[in-house]
């Protein structure tokens, strides 16, 4: 039997689960209150495997009964962001950040999916990251495209997304059979003051490796030297092999913490 289920339940169901997070795991914790948007699937989502890896998969192909693409993002606190900044390399808490987020992602995934099963409608998830192809470096399920088709946020020259709470976070997402309806959050063309036209650039300045350009993302050069944080800093001996991370063009910038495009 179905019941109701809004995205506002939904939404309230995530804020709740991420401010609960800190004091389930004793810490002061390292995130702000989430977004989540959501979108009905139609022909937006056929253009994936153009838009980015070629096999990307359809929502369809997670849940043939999917009638809805749910995603979230969980933005840091600036006091994080902050400390990353300094250096060349990530910082410890930017790692410790990166494998707490990633499994608050993975419970809060559940968490949503756990909330519609208790309306009648079966949902499927997917992991937070490290669903890619290491040889193309591109995801067969992208959170980030998937957030960009819905209107949660758009692309920035760094090629990670803006959304109205910025970019300094980490995204996950889910599909459902619930009709929960098209719910988008960003509302201006672009959210990338040098994509919109203006002056800016400070996160192609700021990347350690120039793998970014405004003609492009450098692959693999970024993912290379995301290997070599984790292979190399002594603070991160002790995280998982996975943790490949840098953040430094999400640091302070324009876009860390907010939209900097004025709406129309």
């Amino acid at each position: 039997m179905h019941s109701t289920m809004t995205v506002t339940q939904l939404r309230e169901c995530a804020e709740a689960f991420v401010r609960a997070e800190p004091g389930r795991r004793g810490i002061d914790g390292w995130w702000r209150p989430p977004l989540l948007a959501t979108a009905a699937i139609d022909q937006r989502f056929e253009a994936l495997p153009r838009i980015a890896a070629s096999d990307h998969l359809h929502p369809r192909d997670l849940l043939p009964a999917a009638q809805s693409v749910i995603v979230f993002f969980i933005p840091f606190r600036k006091a994080l962001v902050q400390e990353n900044q300094k250096g060349a390399r990530p910082c410890r808490n930017w790692g410790e950040a990166y494998v707490q987020t990633n499994d608050l992602i993975g419970r809060l995934s559940q968490a949503l999916a756990d909330r519609l099963a208790q309306h009648g409608f079966p949902s499927a998830l997917t992991p937070a990251t490290h669903n890619f192809d290491e040889v193309k470096l591109m995801a067969r399920w992208s959170h980030k495209h998937l957030a960009h088709l819905i209107h949660l946020g758009r692309f920035g020259t760094h090629h990670m997304l803006i959304t109205p709470a910025g970019c300094a976070g980490r995204l996950g997402s889910l599909v459902s059979a619930a009709a929960l309806g098209d719910h988008p959050l960003i509302e201006t063309a672009e959210a990338c003051l040098l994509k919109a036209g203006q002056k800016c650039g400070r996160c192609i300045q700021a990347c350690p490796v120039a793998a970014l350009s405004a003609e492009g993302l450098d692959r693999q050069r970024c993912w290379n030297r995301l290997k070599q944080n984790r292979d190399t800093l002594e603070d991160f001996k002790d995280l998982p092999e996975t943790t490949h991370v840098c953040g430094k063009c999400a640091a302070l910038m324009p876009c860390s913490f907010k939209n900097p495009v004025p709406s129309p």
